[in-house]
Parts: structure tokens; C-alpha cells; sequence
């Protein structure tokens, strides 16, 4: 088994901790300098996550926007998009999402369960994984590492970001905040309750701070602790 991916999640929250708030409208909390770094780290990336939850609500291509970003990956032998990859426990994704009919190659993850039906419903569109009775992370960075994937981008939201990190499996954070207060409690966060690795006295190291017009962008790396 090749080595697993190199795991980056990539957040963009207000003030107060929200990724988006209630409203029918997605929330933009980047701004077009911040919007541009995240499309050089996507082109910079084998592979792109997003949650199925993200998905459906988001409804988003996932894609490098910039065309000379993707002739460089061109000339760099790489497909000129990076894998697009979701998961999905209970299998609930259509076939109509942006997601599946723009880039290059799309995986799903899910469950012994759910996968029948996303097999059917994803048709000729994208692989279909499963993991076992639950969708393991581990197996499924594994699974991408055999795809050659050896830097994965993983956009979100809260349940897929709070998995990657209970579980131990992020090498670091891109932290974008984002001069907004959201104020609504039944808004979406970054992160959920969860047993993190080394609990509330671990510090992680702080790789670098980036600001960008009202944006500031924390680089942490979650496995490393400051002295």
C-alpha cells in the first residue's frame, strides 16, 4: 500500500466560528483574493473533498477555475483537474448536482448499504466506493492512495472536517477568518463536539499567517504541538 495522502482541510469561517448562517443563500465569508488562493491550493492538489451534506446544500463544480493553473498541471503530466471525491453514508446524492457533470473523474464513499443505490444513481458518472457498514476514513484514504492521489484538499463541512481530525488524519489546516459575525446558534460551525487527539492542552503548531485584504488565513499543523 503506497503511502497515504498528505491531508489539508480547508475552511473559511466569521469571527465567531460559522460556515455559513440560515439563510436559503450560501454565505460568502472569502473575499476574491482569498477565493484565488483557494484555487491555487485545489491545483496544487491530486484530489478535492467535499461532504455529501455540503454537497446537496452547496451545490458547488468544485473546480481550479483558472485556466493557466490548469494548463500547468497539463504540462506537469497531471489531468487538468484533480479528482473530485464526496462522501455519502446514507446515499441520498442526484444525479443532478454540478459536482458529477464538470472536472474530470469523481469517486463517492459510502456504506455497504447505501452503495446499490449509488451505484444506479451514478451511472457512467462516478466510482462508487464502499467501506464497510460505516464509512471508514482510514480505508478510504488507503483507497486514494492506490488512485496515486499523494495531496488531498478536503473543503468541508463541519462532520467531514470533525472526522478527518478526531480521527488523527489531518497533516495540517488552512483557517480563514473572515471579518463577519454570524450570531445564529443553529448555524453551521467548522467543527462539531468531538474527542480530539491530545484534548484541550494540545497546541498545534503554527506554520505560517496570511492576510489577505479583510481575510486572515491560519496554516496549523494538527499533529505537531508547540512547546
Amino acid at each position: 500500500m503506497s503511502s497515504r495522502p498528505f491531508v489539508l482541510l480547508s475552511v473559511a469561517t466569521s469571527v465567531d466560528g460559522h460556515i455559513d448562517d440560515t439563510s436559503p443563500e450560501r454565505l460568502l465569508l472569502s473575499n476574491t483574493e482569498d477565493f484565488d488562493r483557494v484555487d491555487q491550493v485545489r491545483a496544487a492538489s491530486d484530489a478535492i473533498l467535499i461532504g455529501g451534506n455540503t454537497l446537496r446544500s452547496d451545490n458547488p463544480r468544485l473546480l481550479v477555475n483558472s485556466e493557466k493553473r490548469r494548463a500547468d498541471r497539463v504540462t506537469a503530466g497531471k489531468p487538468e483537474y484533480p479528482l473530485k471525491v464526496t462522501i455519502s453514508a446514507s446515499g441520498d446524492l442526484s444525479r443532478d448536482l454540478k459536482f458529477w457533470h464538470f472536472g474530470d473523474k469523481k469517486v463517492v464513499y459510502t456504506t455497504d448499504a447505501s452503495a446499490p443505490k449509488l451505484r444506479e444513481t451514478l451511472d457512467g458518472l462516478a466510482d462508487v466506493v464502499s467501506t464497510g457498514p460505516t464509512v471508514d476514513f482510514s480505508a478510504l484514504l488507503d483507497d486514494l492512495a492506490a488512485r496515486g492521489v499523494e495531496r488531498l484538499m478536503v473543503e468541508g463541512g463541519g462532520q467531514i472536517h470533525t472526522q478527518f481530525l478526531s480521527q488523527g488524519l489531518a497533516d495540517e489546516i488552512h483557517l480563514a477568518i473572515a471579518p463577519l459575525l454570524v450570531g445564529d446558534a443553529a448555524a453551521p460551525r467548522f467543527l462539531h463536539p468531538a474527542d480530539y487527539p491530545g484534548g484541550s492542552t494540545h497546541r498545534m503548531m503554527l506554520l505560517g499567517v496570511q492576510t489577505l485584504g479583510d481575510v486572515v488565513v491560519l496554516r496549523y499543523a494538527p499533529k505537531a504541538q508547540t512547546a
